[in-house]
């Protein structure tokens, strides 16, 4: 490698300028245009890559609307109602609280799309569940918190594989699909793990709800479980485009919120739309800087050379999505999971399709994994985040995620050797057919 090349003195800049604290999306637009210049080409090709890439894919609206969506969610008493109905249903249990706090991601799995929203969101309120009264450490239900949360973007929707299938044009509706098994998988791995720990740690017995009352808490908890059926049933069905649908969940969260349970003030509406623009601002820089500096990557016939690379290894369709899942582990402490999916991965695709690896799989197990970066140590975002929410030691956090860990990426194990735990779904829909 040549490392005075212009490709390699933006690669270099591009790292050093994130590394002094500047979003990753603008240091990739830096970095590209500086290769643009330091190549002799017109630097007003990144602006058009940028605009063609943003302004022509209906897709990309639906990221903003699902993280308006999950905001609205938030602010409501929906996250009240539906921990109350999860509390019903396996609270009575050893250990329930851990037990309603893992069936809580998943059922929120089906409404946000996000892993940070789930965390910060309905997170906060089992963090103080779980340790009021001393009832479990701080640490356990920080680390439970955060890897629970790491559900939420495989169960759809998704917003990584909303981006996903932006950068590999695969359709989304049977991506959506492909997430229901691994997102039930992980969820069993982990209610098993809870309930292992539970009676290994002693943890305590929470007082049964009623089963007279389980009638009238399911009641109150139906408008918000009918979310990720309006959702996804309109996908499906034809009705709307998975944009449409995002648009028709952030409606139905605002309706069901302010309109049905009354539980929203107007300020509060103003803060979630702020914050839910301020994140989709921040996601909307890293996709234009990806965008830019894929371009880059593609006049450097990256993927091309990679392709040709991994082919003279000769290696089999599993041995390349081994290496893969070790490179992507790897990358994941360290890097933020949209930043692999938008740079990564479009590397990585070409050679994928190559080997005859079906993409909808592929990015499935993808994301799987990158999504557990997000709880690897050292730099995982959900550790840090509930190190602010829980206020404990990162040291404590880590502590407890290691044995979850472990778990999911056995179940990640289990998703790379056994594709149809992925395609099942989408294949008895139609997918391949």
């Amino acid at each position: 490698m040549n490392f005075a090349s212009p490709f390699s003195i933006s690669l270099f800049a591009i790292t050093a300028l994130a590394f002094l604290g500047l979003p990753v999306g603008h240091a990739m637009i830096a970095g590209s245009i500086l290769y643009l210049g330091l190549a002799g080409l017109d630097m007003g090709t990144a602006a058009e890559q940028f605009l063609n890439g943003m302004m022509s894919n209906y897709i990309i609206l639906a990221v903003p609307l699902f993280i308006l969506a999950a905001e609205l969610m938030n602010i409501g008493s929906m996250t009240d109602r539906l921990l109350k109905f999860c509390n019903a249903l396996v609270g009575r249990f050893r250990g329930g609280l851990a037990q309603v706090n893992v069936l809580q991601s998943l059922i929120f799995a089906g409404m946000s799309g996000s892993a940070i929203a789930d965390a910060a969101g309905s997170g906060k309120v089992m963090q103080k569940l779980m340790t009021d009264g001393d009832r479990y450490p701080p640490s356990y239900a920080a680390a439970l918190t955060a890897v629970t949360a790491v559900i939420g973007p495989i169960i759809p929707p998704s917003i990584p594989m909303i981006i996903y299938a932006f950068v590999s044009d695969t359709s989304i509706g049977y991506l959506f699909l492909a997430g229901v098994v691994p997102g039930l998988l992980m969820t069993l791995f982990l209610m098993v793990q809870v309930a292992y720990q539970a009676r290994h740690r002693q943890f305590p017995v929470e007082p049964p709800t009623p089963l007279r009352e389980l009638p009238r808490i399911t009641v109150e908890a139906f408008p918000a479980l009918m979310m990720p059926v309006v959702l996804l049933g309109g996908i499906y069905s034809g009705i709307t485009t998975p944009t449409e649908a995002a648009a028709v969940a952030a409606g139905y969260a605002l309706l069901i919120a302010a309109g049905l349970y009354r539980s929203v003030t107007f300020s509060e509406f103003y803060h979630s739309v702020l914050a839910s623009a301020r994140t989709s601002a921040s996601i909307g820089m890293l996709i234009a800087g990806a965008l830019v500096f894929n371009y880059v990557v593609t006049i450097e016939n990256i993927p091309e050379a990679l392709r040709v690379f991994l082919t003279g290894w000769d290696l089999s369709p599993i041995g390349f999505l081994i290496l893969v899942n070790v490179i992507l582990l790897l990358l994941g402490c360290i890097l933020e999971g949209t930043t692999i999916i938008l740079v990564i991965l479009p590397v990585l695709i070409p050679t994928a399709n190559a080997l005859g690896i079906d993409l909808v799989y592929f990015g499935v197990v993808c994301i799987v994994n990158i999504m557990l970066g997000l709880v690897t140590p050292p730099y995982g975002l959900l550790l840090f985040i509930m190190t602010r929410i829980a206020e404990v030691p990162l040291r404590d956090i880590v502590r407890e995620v290691l044995p979850f860990l472990f778990g999911l990426v056995v179940c990640l194990g289990f998703l790379i050797f056994f594709p149809s735990l992925s395609l099942w779904l989408p294949r008895l829909f139609g997918y391949g057919a």
